[in-house]
């Protein structure tokens, strides 16, 4: 039996990672887990970045208690959180190796530029729950860190 795959989608908003990840949800029939879609669907459109932002720890942690146990189970996962951070990468690809599963990262490298094109083009990243500003994508653009040889 092969061991089951959890992909990882790595990127800053708008870089095309919901897409993929819908990609790889039809192709590997994998579990796709998108945090914005949870938030959403829980809590409606019309939360503020703050609201938006302290709902998104619990939600990505329930995520990942489900995707280890249907990791566990032998199924496929894919996750759309962005993982900005080499480190958060490192600890959520030992935490699946544990489970007996291989980690892959999907790495969406869009230029800053092309990423605001797209969120300023989209009509619910105008206000609500998913709207944010050039100035904090350029902020947490800043502090991505692009996967390397990972």
């Amino acid at each position: 039996m092969e061991k089951p795959i959890l992909f990882m989608i790595v990127g800053l908003p708008g870089s095309g990672k919901t897409t993929k990840a819908k990609e790889i949800e039809q192709k590997y029939s994998a579990l796709r887990l998108t945090p914005d879609e949870w938030i959403l669907h829980l809590y409606g459109s019309n939360l503020d970045r703050k609201h938006t932002d302290a709902l998104r720890d619990p939600i990505e942690q329930l995520q990942w208690q489900v995707a280890k146990r249907v990791l566990s189970l032998g199924r496929n996962v894919v996750i759309d959180w962005g993982f900005w951070s080499a480190s958060e990468r490192e600890k959520y690809r030992h935490e699946t190796e544990i489970i007996g599963a291989i980690a892959k990262i999907v790495f969406m490298d869009v230029p800053v530029d092309e990423l605001w094109s797209r969120i300023s083009g989209r009509p619910e990243s105008q206000e609500g729950t998913l709207h944010f500003t050039r100035a904090e994508l350029d902020e947490w653009a800043s502090g991505f860190e692009p996967p390397a040889q990972e």
